[in-house]
Parts: C-alpha cells; structure tokens; sequence
C-alpha cells in the first residue's frame, strides 16, 4: 500500500514544486474521507492541489467555484429543475455536474459563502448527504477542499465550518530558488497537459478501503499520548509572545483525528496506529497560524514522552544502585577496621538508617555513609552540619544528609531545615538532642527493609542491566526517529532533537 501511494503521489506532483505536504496530506483526508482547508495568499497554487488529487481516483469527477458574497445555492448545488417543479410540484436541483455528483470538490474563498451554503456544506462534509427536495442523496465526495487567504472571522457564526475542516494547512509562495526557476522557466512541466495516473484508486476499492481503516487498531500508548497532548493543550505558550491559549478541541474532532490516524497506518501497511502517526495531529490541532510551533513541541513531546519517562526511572534506578553500593562499601570498610558498632542496624532499601520516633521527629531516615562518616561525641571535633528535609519522591518521609556546604542543596526541597549532626556508639544527635537507630533485636537476623519506596516496573538488577536498558532505550529511540522521517506525511514541526535528549541526558547523580 505504501508503495502504491507512494507512485500515486509521484505521478501527480509531477511538475508541482514545493506542495508535497498539501499533495499528501489531501491525499490522505480523501483516504479517510474528511476535508482540507487550505490557507494562503492568491497564486501559490491552492486550486492545482485539488485538480492534481482528481487524477488519484479513477474517472473521478470534480467540481470548483470561487465564492463570493453573492454566490447563490443554485451555482453550488445546482440549479431548481423548473420541470418537475411545474409537473410534480416537487422542488428539487438538477444537480449533475455540481457538488453533490463531484467526487473532488474545491470551494475558494470559502469563508465568504452566504449562511444558506455554510449550513448546507456542513452536512455534506460531515454526513457525505445531502437533501435534495425530498430526496436524500448519498454523495460521492471523497474530498473537499476549502482555499482561503485569511482565516474565518470570529463572530460571524463561521466556527461550526471551520471545525469541520480537519486538515488546516498553510500554503507559501516557492520558497527555494532553484524550484522558482523550474517553475517560471516555460519548458517546466507547469500548465502542460496532466496525464492520467496508471494506478488511480478505482471506486470498489476506495470503499473497500474505507472498511479496512475503520478495522485499524489503536493501542493504549497511543491512546496515553494524546490524553498527554489533550491537557497540553489547556495551557499554550505562543512562541515568540508573552501569551498563553486554551484551545479547545471538540469531541467530534479528536475522534476524526484518530480516524485520520487509523488511515495513516493503513496506508503504511499497518494494522494498527503508532506513535508516529501522532504527528498528524499538529495539521489539526491549530486555530491560528501562530499556534503551530508550540503545537509542533507538545506532539512531539508526546511522542517521545514514554521514552523520556523510562530514561528518568533508569537514571533514578542507577543513582539509587550507586548509593547502594556506596552504602555497603562504607559497612565493609567499618568492619575491616574493627568498628562493630553499627551491624545490627537496620538499612531501610538498602540506604538509610531509621531514627527512632521520638522528640519529634517521626518517619525520619539518615543516609549510611553520612552517619558513619559523623564524628562521635567522645571525640573532641565539631559537629558536622547538614540539612533535614522532606523527601521529594514519599513527602511524607523526612530525610538527613550530612554535607560539607548545606548551601549546595539545589537538587532538594525548597523547605530545608539547618541542623547540626554527630554521634556517639548508639545514638545520633540532632541539634544536640539523642536519637536512637533502628536495631535488630537480640538473636534475631539482620535484614534489610525494603518497604520505603514502591517497587519500580522493570527494576534492574544491576548497573550493567540499567546500562543495557538505556542503550536499547536509545536505539528505540532512534528507530522511532528513522521511522517519523520515513513517514508518508512526515511533519516538519515534529522535534527530532528529542533523540538528541536522549543521548546527551545528563549523567546518573552520584553519591555525596
């Protein structure tokens, strides 16, 4: 199927520079059977897109008209057949050779249409009907094309046709040089005769195609990243201005945006929709020009959100190891000199000592290497500053660390609390107050608790599994990367760059 398109595509943009985004992605909404609004100034070859797409489709027929404020239903619909209105006192349109028998319709000027055409289109783009005397005729619309320099105004009642309009592009002038001189040269291919295309879409198969991407799947990933783009959405900051947009999207309109999914995934021999199918949704998300980088950003967030995600539970992983290790390295160390004073304290997951509950302090753990490190009281040195503070990951756990300079404690908690820290052979002292540590009672065997923290999903055992898991993290990354690019209908606003975070993500904390 993707080769199929792909010769389609080519056969069509033949002699067409520089709208191979607009030749596609129409091409698409006719797949999924939904509508295109094109804006951008005159001459940059908006009604050439929807002629070019006719050829797609086997003997299709078109139909095209510029609009204007005094545009009547008669020229869009048809004129009222003056017989049967006299002969069966029936109103009805002669409506061969107008829209509703075009297969491929384009409609300039779009927004300057009179409200009688509006509501009339508005069932004919979404229901693919219309109502003709008291005849209802199933259209064989496959595409619409609105064209239009300027957006619809606000306030005149345009919001239900825009909305229905599912793919928004902006169309440009030629923006590369060498393609301007192909396109004014006169022996280009622009103007010459259009020949026909050699595998059009033949009618049986369009409609067999339409049942085959209402079957595509849609898994819950996908499903997870546009919740994650819905709420994005509420809180929208236009780039380049101090302004943030709420903007809405209707119930209607995400359920046709995963359908133009569903489609995507046919067309590139899939059964079901993946994450780089995501991309099309930055066409339908935008209500004003200026909406569609910072749109670009949260899809392309919300595509590589699960990775970034998995990246931070590795590096959270492989800090805590490094603790971990650290931890029984300072345990060994004390024992090999002889200091026996702290084995049957208790490590709570395998970092921390508990104080116990007492003046106080309730839920409150001390970091090993920091309390053994501490000078002990019989020793005449001074006390060792720290902070104590509530831990970021369980806020209802209080935590102290021991540091040199508690002024480097960026990483921590705003809500840090100064303290003075030392011990003796049982106890530590906070501001000078004794607090004992959790003990193994007499006789029994020591354990480790692990029970502070939910366990994580996928833990890894050991530093060099959490090594190998972030090189396969990386590499799927970056299949995911090749695959966006290598996509049929590929957006240019999509941040490659978030491959790049990947790599380049900073280095896993180790221990003070």
């Amino acid at each position: 199927m993707k080769t199929r398109i792909q010769s389609i595509l080519r056969q069509i943009g033949e002699g067409v520079y520089e709208k191979d985004a607009e030749l596609a992605l129409s091409l698409l909404a006719a797949i999924a059977g939904e509508s295109v609004i094109l804006l951008g100034p005159p001459g940059v070859a908006k009604s050439m897109v929807s002629r070019r797409l006719k050829l797609a489709f086997a003997r299709a027929r078109s139909f095209e008209y510029l609009m204007s404020r005094f545009s009547t239903p008669d020229e869009i619909f048809g004129p009222v057949s003056i017989q049967r209105l006299k002969m069966d006192d029936v109103y009805q349109r002669c409506v061969d050779g107008y829209l509703p028998t075009a297969d491929v319709v384009f409609l300039d000027e779009i927004w300057k249409a009179g409200p009688a055409i509006q509501n009339t289109l508005l069932t004919v783009i979404n229901e693919k009907v219309y109502l003709n005397g008291n005849q209802l005729l199933h259209l064989p619309l496959k595409l619409l094309i609105g064209a239009s320099n300027e957006l619809p105004v606000q306030g005149e009642g345009l919001e239900a046709l825009w909305d229905r309009f599912l793919i928004r592009l902006v169309s440009q002038p030629i923006q590369n040089e060498e393609a301007f001189y192909q396109m004014v040269n006169p022996a280009g291919n622009v103007g010459q005769e259009l020949k026909p295309v050699s595998d059009a879409i033949g009618e049986e198969e369009y409609a067999e195609w339409l049942q085959q991407v209402s079957c595509i799947k849609v898994p819950r990933e996908v499903l997870q990243a546009i919740t994650f783009i819905r709420q994005g959405l509420k809180d929208v900051a236009i780039e380049g201005q101090d302004v943030h947009r709420n903007i809405y999207v209707s119930d209607r309109r995400w359920k046709k945006i995963v359908h133009l999914m569903c489609a995507s995934a046919f067309v590139h021999d899939r059964d079901e929709v993946n994450a780089s199918d995501l991309q099309l949704a930055i066409h339908c998300l935008w209500n004003e020009p200026d909406e569609i980088p910072s749109i670009g950003r949260l899809v392309a967030d919300a595509i590589f959100q699960p990775y970034l995600t998995r990246l931070d539970t590795l590096q959270r992983q492989v800090s805590r190891a490094l603790r971990s290790r650290a931890v029984r390295q300072v345990r060994e160390k004390a024992r090999q000199r002889g200091d026996h004073r702290d084995d049957d304290l208790i490590t709570f997951d395998g970092l921390y000592y508990q104080l116990v509950e007492s003046q106080g302090l309730q839920n409150t753990f001390i970091f090993v290497p920091d309390y053994c490190a501490l000078p002990t009281r019989s020793a005449d040195e001074p006390a060792v500053r720290g902070v104590m503070f509530k831990d970021p990951i369980q806020p209802r756990r209080t935590i102290i660390r021991a540091y040199t300079n508690p002024d480097n404690v960026g990483e921590y908690s705003a809500d840090l609390q100064r303290v003075n820290l030392y011990r003796d052979s049982m106890n530590l002292y906070v501001n000078g107050t004794r607090y004992p540590l959790r003990r193994a009672a007499r006789g029994m065997q020591l354990q480790q608790t692990s029970g502070l923290e939910p366990p994580i999903k996928g833990v890894c055992a050991s530093l060099e599994e959490c090594e190998s898991a972030v090189d396969t993290l990386f590499q799927q990354a970056v299949m995911l990367s090749a695959q966006i690019r290598g996509h049929l209908f590929s957006s240019p606003q999509v941040d490659y760059r978030h491959t790049a975070r990947l790599v380049q993500a900073p280095d896993c904390p180790a221990p003070c």
